[in-house]
């Protein structure tokens, strides 16, 4: 080996030999706090949030450091591509503006948005709508189901309905989908008081708050995996969105979770 490597026998053995640096022992001892944070996490932090839920926790070190130690021993966040396989219904109903546009946001349960998802369980399509508060990206609503229609938007929007008791002023947006726009669901938010507000037509970025909820959720918990029965699908849910309540780190937040963020503002 000393040979293949064109070192000496003394040489080789000396290195052998040599006490590990006092840098090499701290960076040994970070790589295992970056593996305990990373694994709380469940493997989808990456260098980033690693970064800064070590320096919540008072581990003072670089963000360039931690990267690096990530490298070295292969830890990685979940990084996935979200592909559409089937484009939203479009109704363009010129009477709903884009409402949110107007508002300046101080405080939570000021406007919620609303979009729904495909999720394939056992070669069939499943559909998850939520319903999110636009100020703290929490997720104030849900509802699982094997149609999408105005019943699963209805029942996301009455949760978050049961569990915020929102006042009259708040404004709920959602993309022109026929579940939003459907005489049923329009009754319920004139009931409850609440301003519809949808996308100006064209505009699909005006709901990008909750497609980017989507993406980080299905990135995290959906894709690499496969789920063969309803039952499944529905406990990854009902334990990743507690966790990205309360646990997970949102870059746009300062690197809090949405519930810490609310805590800082009320």
């Amino acid at each position: 080996m000393c040979r293949v490597y064109g070192v000496t026998r003394a040489g080789y053995y000396a290195w052998r030999s040599r006490e590990r640096s006092e840098r090499e022992r701290q960076n040994e001892a970070l790589a295992e706090r970056i593996k305990a944070v990373h694994a709380e996490s469940r493997g989808t932090y990456g260098s980033p949030r690693v970064h800064q839920a070590l320096r919540q926790r008072g581990c003072s070190v670089g963000k360039h450091r931690v990267a690096r130690l990530m490298r070295a021993h292969g830890i990685k966040a979940r990084v996935a591509t979200i592909r559409y396989t089937s484009p939203s219904l479009q109704r363009y109903y010129s009477g709903i503006p884009n409402r949110q546009l107007e508002l300046e946001l101080k405080q939570p349960d000021q406007v919620w948005v609303g979009d729904i998802t495909y999720l394939k369980v056992g070669g069939i399509y499943r559909y998850l709508a939520v319903v999110m508060d636009k100020y703290s990206r929490r997720v104030v609503g849900w509802s699982y189901g094997p149609r999408k229609d105005v019943k699963l938007t209805l029942k996301a929007l009455n949760n978050a309905v049961r569990g915020r008791r929102p006042g009259r002023d708040l404004v709920f947006h959602t993309d022109r989908g026929i579940e939003y726009a459907a005489g049923a669901f329009k009754e319920r938010i004139a009931e409850l008081g609440i301003t519809q507000s949808m996308n100006r037509p064209g505009k699909v970025t005006d709901n990008a708050f909750i497609e980017s909820f989507f993406h980080s959720m299905k990135t995290d918990v959906y894709h690499g995996r496969s789920f063969d029965e309803d039952e499944e699908i529905r406990t990854v849910l009902k334990d990743y969105l507690p966790f990205y309540n309360r646990a997970r780190l949102h870059s746009s937040l300062s690197y809090v979770s949405p519930a810490t963020f609310e805590r800082q503002v009320r």
